[in-house]
This record gives C-alpha cells, sequence and structure tokens, in this order.
C-alpha cells in the first residue's frame, strides 16, 4: 500500500451503498485506528512478533512470519531490529540449519510487557464506544477471519483490525490474479458506471476519499483502459471521467470477485456472524461519520479501498 492508499479514507458520512460490505467498514475502522495511531507499522509488527515468542521459541521465522501475515522480506528487518536491541536471539535451528530459531529475552519479556499495558489501554480507547460483551464478540468475530493457525497469535482489537484488513484485501486481489485489476477499482467504476460522466472532485465526494487517493486510483483506471477523461458538458475546463466500454465489462469480473469474497466473510464468521460484525463496525464509525453519501440504486456499488 502507498501512503496516499493508507491516508486515502477521511473522516464524514459512509456511503450508504458499501455499509453492507463487512470488507469496506473494516477498512474504514482500520483507517480510523490508523489515523489516532501513538506509533507506526514497525511498532505494531515488533509487537506482535514479541508477543508470539511469549509462548515457546518459534523454530521457523519465515513460519511466524507466514501466520502473522508478515512479508519476509519485512520479517527478516523486524527480527534484526528487536535482536539489536537485545530483544529477541536468533540461532541456527540444529535440525534444519536453514532455519533461525527464535527465543524471547529477558529483555524481550520486560518490553512484551510493558507493550501489553500500551496496547490495552489504546484499545479501551479506539473501543470506547463499544460495551465490554460487545468488544469481546468484535475481538471473537474478527479473529475468525484469519487462519486458524494465526487466531492464537494475534491478541488486541487494533491487530485483529489490522489483520483481518490485510488479509481480506489480500484475499480479493488474489481473485483477481492475473487480470491486473484489484478489489479497491470497484467502487469508483460502479460509482462512475451510476454517475458518470462526472468530475475527479466528485467522484472522491461520492466515495469519502481524499483527492490525492482518487487521482491515484483515475490514473490506474485509465491506464488500464477502463475510465477515459473528456471534457465537462457543464464546463469544458474541467475534466468528465466515465466507464469505458473494457471498463464495463471488467467491472462484472471484479464484481463477481466481490460476491466471492462477501460469501467467504459469511462462511467464515457463521450463522448470523457478518451482521453481528457489521453491526459492530458500524457502531465503531458512528462517532465520525454522520451520515450517508453515494446512494446509487444497486448494492453493487463496492469500497473503493476494497
Amino acid at each position: 500500500m502507498t501512503r496516499t492508499e493508507e491516508t486515502a479514507e477521511v473522516p464524514g458520512a459512509l456511503p450508504e451503498s458499501l455499509t453492507d460490505f463487512i470488507s469496506y467498514l473494516l477498512r474504514r475502522v482500520y483507517a480510523q485506528f490508523s489515523s489516532t495511531g501513538d506509533g507506526g507499522d514497525s511498532d505494531s509488527r515488533d509487537f506482535l512478533v514479541l508477543d508470539a515468542l511469549t509462548g515457546r521459541d518459534w523454530e521457523s521465522q519465515l513460519d511466524l512470519a507466514e501466520r502473522l501475515g508478515i512479508n519476509r522480506t519485512i520479517m527478516v528487518s523486524v527480527i534484526d531490529r528487536l535482536e539489536a536491541r537485545g530483544e529477541v536471539r536468533r540461532t541456527r535451528n540444529p535440525d534444519n540449519r536453514r532455519q533461525y530459531v527464535l527465543s524471547l529475552t529477558d529483555r524481550g519479556r520486560e518490553a512484551v510487557e510493558a507493550s501489553r499495558r500500551t496496547v490495552a489501554a489504546r484499545d479501551a480507547r479506539l473501543t470506547a464506544v463499544l460495551t465490554d460483551e460487545e468488544t469481546a464478540r468484535l475481538d471473537e468475530l474478527l479473529a475468525r477471519l484469519l487462519p486458524e493457525s494465526a487466531q492464537p497469535l494475534v491478541q488486541g482489537t487494533e491487530y485483529l483490525v489490522a489483520q483481518a484488513h490485510h488479509r481480506l484485501r489480500k484475499h480479493g486481489d488474489d481473485k483477481l490474479a492475473g487480470t491486473g485489476l484489484r478489489v479497491r477499482h470497484y467502487g469508483p467504476l460502479s460509482a462512475l458506471d451510476v454517475f458518470g460522466p462526472i468530475s475527479q472532485q466528485r467522484l472522491a465526494e461520492l466515495l469519502a476519499i481524499t483527492g490525492p487517493a482518487a487521482s491515484q486510483l483515475v490514473d490506474e483506471l485509465v491506464k488500464l483502459g477502463l475510465v477515459q477523461r473528456g471534457r465537462d458538458p457543464h464546463d469544458r475546463r474541467r475534466y468528465a471521467l466515465e466507464v469505458t466500454a473494457t471498463g464495463r465489462e471488467k467491472l462484472a469480473l471484479i464484481a463477481d470477485a466481490v460476491a466471492e469474497l462477501a460469501t467467504d466473510i459469511s462462511d467464515r464468521l457463521g450463522p448470523d456472524g457478518d451482521e453481528e460484525l457489521r453491526a459492530l463496525l458500524v457502531k465503531l464509525l458512528a462517532p465520525t461519520h454522520s451520515g450517508p453519501v453515494f446512494t446509487g440504486n444497486t448494492k453493487s456499488s463496492v469500497s473503493a479501498r476494497g
């Protein structure tokens, strides 16, 4: 993700036609949590690794990276950083010299205990609009969106939100592998299909994203031949965006991927679980969002961010 994507969402009204989609709501909650962050991604990854090592040594650095959903290359830098601080010990695996065994040091145990207190306090602030029972249920449902092997390793609402968001985003994009398309392309294509031709500024307003984020999305779609820039019939000094014939064909393809993703989410959450999670995510977003926008007549309008 680029920095533009990470900061794409703006506080304001939620697009009404998107609130049925858990992947979209999760993206918005992730953005909301990130915008109030006290630290960066490196702090989050450091805590996840340290916390995972509290119960046992880990015989494979690669396996731990996969369980935690951390890129292999990034995992190397995380372990390098923790080792340099004296919080993690990395030794050769005697049963497989190509692997490293990861162990927590005494300094690492002190660091993870301090981090747990910080995480608990931050989670309490981020979920202040929920009751204790609702927060516990939210954590339970979010954990179901992670692979079973990762569920015991990820603790705390903020980390569960981040992990669930990133994994669902990748899962959706994997369904479009080889096409050059991404789930995030569905939102702007849907909006333009319903409302186009419109200006880029209007598109950003409809999707409740920033101008730079809208510009990045439009550039991608134009390059792919899915959107074209023409002159605005109401103001010849401005460009108007509209979906091409190819764009409409690809929109149907992305729609299938999004529908499959929604089905996968529902299956993971179990009976009524998707409705419960949707309601809890909307409640988390309520303090910073005043009302609906983008009231298109089709439920197929999906998140610009996936």
